[in-house]
């Protein structure tokens, strides 16, 4: 029996949920029951700050071999991000349950943060994905060049990682995959309006290079036929099923080798 099916039915990693979002926390045990239901049997919990990483931790211990957390300052909190905050981290990165470091990264759309405090936070996390050799969970926004050289060093001596809700173009998908880095589609991918770019893309990503997230709340599929409302692990399907229609493939291939990419480079169980 294939790791990613069950009786013939497709299995699922999600490897980007914000459960810490107003929309998702007081509605979290009704989630996971739609996710399971859907086929989607494991799911990182992100962590984007250290109090969101903390409850990411919490909820992956509650939910044992289905839950698992990432830990990490995003770009838009480094500005708040200090030496009591790493201490901190680094206690979360030592805990099995948290499988990545991040989200971490650079944002330079609207700069809640400023550059510089941006790469100083990056940096610092960069340097703990190398001292503990877990993957790292990566966030880029119009800020490549920085974020590509910033990287290099450190993917070039051994970590691996996947460039979280990619919405670039096929050169920069190309730029990263050369890096050695994996790539993650979120519902993007459904949007004829706005994804036209990563959709033109995606038939240059190697299958076996490609993971599956929703990135809920946010990034409601546009095939999922209703124009908005919250996001959750359960749509995940339907960005295979677009994934499955731009590289001509079966929808069961994309779960199966997307899924088994996942608990690969995320070290998860078999499901």
């Amino acid at each position: 029996m294939s790791t990613s099916s069950i009786g013939n039915r497709p299995q699922f990693v999600d490897i980007g949920v914000n459960f810490h979002s107003t929309q998702l926390a007081s509605i979290t045990e009704a989630v996971l029951t739609r996710a399971k239901a859907a086929g989607v049997t494991q799911i990182l919990a992100t962590g984007t700050s250290l109090t969101s990483s903390r409850l990411a931790l919490d909820l992956a211990k509650a939910n044992p071999g289905v839950v698992f957390a990432t830990a990490g300052i995003h770009p838009h909190g480094a500005k708040s991000h200090d030496s009591n905050a790493l201490r901190a981290l680094v206690e979360l990165w030592k805990v099995a349950e948290v499988v990545a470091v991040g989200e971490c990264g650079l944002d330079y759309n609207r700069n809640f943060s400023t550059p510089p405090l941006q790469r100083i936070a990056f940096e610092q996390q960069l340097s703990m994905a190398v001292e503990t050799r877990k993957p790292l969970f990566l966030h880029c926004r119009d800020a490549f060049a920085d974020f590509h050289d910033m990287l290099t060093a450190v993917v070039a001596g051994g970590i691996r990682g996947v460039v979280h809700c990619f919405t670039g173009d096929r050169a920069e998908a190309e730029a990263f995959l050369d890096m050695g880095l994996d790539i993650g589609i979120t519902g993007w991918v459904s949007d004829l309006k706005r994804g036209g770019a990563l959709r033109e893309a995606i038939p240059a990503i190697p299958l076996n290079r490609l993971h599956l997230e929703t990135d809920a709340p946010y990034l409601l599929p546009k095939n999922a036929g209703i124009r908005s409302g919250r996001n959750e692990p359960a749509n995940l399907p339907l960005v295979a099923i677009s994934v499955a229609e731009l590289m001509n493939r079966d929808v069961e291939e994309i779960a199966r080798v997307c899924s088994d990419n996942s608990r690969r480079m995320f070290g998860l169980p078999s499901a």
